[in-house]
């Protein structure tokens, strides 16, 4: 019986010969899964973390262009972030931000919104319709910052062409230091407007219609189904679409510097502008790293926020 069971259990695998086979797999399962997630880490590191650690110690360097010849950048600490603090610009560009982004991402949102629940009644030609409201979006920002100073110049712009016809003088859209921010946010919330009605859109389009039944056998239309249904539905999408638009807001530089380059006066300057100015126009790249830092921090606080409303919202 016995020389006869051994090979039978040799043959079926005894407990002693699995475990080895076990381990080696669960070696090779768990070697596969770092060999995945090892190029994206390398990848964030190389094109995401070195460049933010080095912006922080340029910041804390004279980092010049004789830098790039010398080797030479001179340790100052906290000096340039003391420098822009103590700056009287610094004031005019952390106002002139809040302004710029506050304003877009308002009114972004609300028309996007607006339009999202018109294309959601699937009329004739509103697939057509989506899809023209996209080219804003697709169009490159220099090629629409030009076309947008075209259309707002004082003296041969179309706007104040067509506002002449009833009888309105021209109007100094981004030449006045009172009009010119005015100007560039309404150029910016054009631009704005297509990324918030498509994903306000499909947001929308997750709602099932059964609830919206329901609710009109109650009396709940109209507004009522809004504020009741549609509204707790897509709070989720509403707070990415908020959060990205305000990311992306405070970083807007080409479509200001293809406006007024953010004149006149400063009227226009804001934190991203500042920065470019900084380092591509004056050169002192150490000044410039601090502002973008400045920068960085604002929108960290954003991202912050986002992620303690959107898990507070899945623990509810």
């Amino acid at each position: 019986m016995t020389t006869a069971t051994l090979p039978a259990a040799r043959l079926r695998g005894g407990t002693g010969s699995r475990r080895p086979g076990r381990g080696r797999i669960r070696f090779v399962r768990g070697l596969a899964r770092w060999l995945f997630v090892v190029p994206a880490v390398v990848f964030v590191a190389v094109f995401f973390g070195y460049p933010l650690v080095k912006n922080v110690t340029m910041s804390l360097q004279h980092y010049t262009t004789t830098t790039f010849y010398t080797g030479e950048a001179p340790w100052v600490g906290f000096a340039n972030y003391a420098s822009i603090f103590a700056s009287s610009l610094f004031s005019t560009t952390i106002i002139n931000t809040g302004l710029f982004t506050i304003g877009s991402i308002v009114l972004q949102f609300i028309i996007g919104l607006l339009l999202a629940l018109f294309f959601k009644r699937h009329f004739p030609l509103s697939g057509f319709l989506r899809s023209l409201l996209l080219l804003p979006w697709l169009l490159p920002i220099i090629a629409s910052s030009a076309v947008w100073k075209w259309i707002l110049d004082q003296d041969s712009g179309a706007l104040n062409q067509f506002l002449g016809l009833f009888g309105v003088p021209p109007t100094p859209w981004l030449v006045s230091p009172s009009l010119a921010l005015v100007a560039v946010i309404g150029v910016n919330i054009w631009l704005g407007i297509p990324f918030n009605t498509t994903i306000l859109y499909s947001g929308l389009q997750a709602v099932p219609e059964e609830l919206y039944e329901a609710a009109s056998l109650d009396g709940a239309t109209g507004w009522r189904a809004f504020w009741y249904i549609t509204w707790p539905s897509i709070r989720s999408v509403v707070s990415v679409v908020v959060v990205l638009g305000v990311v992306y807001t405070l970083k807007v530089l080409d479509l200001i510097l293809g406006l007024t380059g953010g004149g006149p006066a400063n009227s226009t300057q804001t934190l991203a502008t500042w920065t470019y100015q900084k380092s591509f126009v004056l050169f002192d790249f150490g000044q410039g790293a601090a502002v973008s830092n400045v920068l960085i921090a604002v929108s960290l606080v954003f991202a912050v926020v986002y992620l303690y409303l959107n898990r507070r919202e899945v623990d509810e």
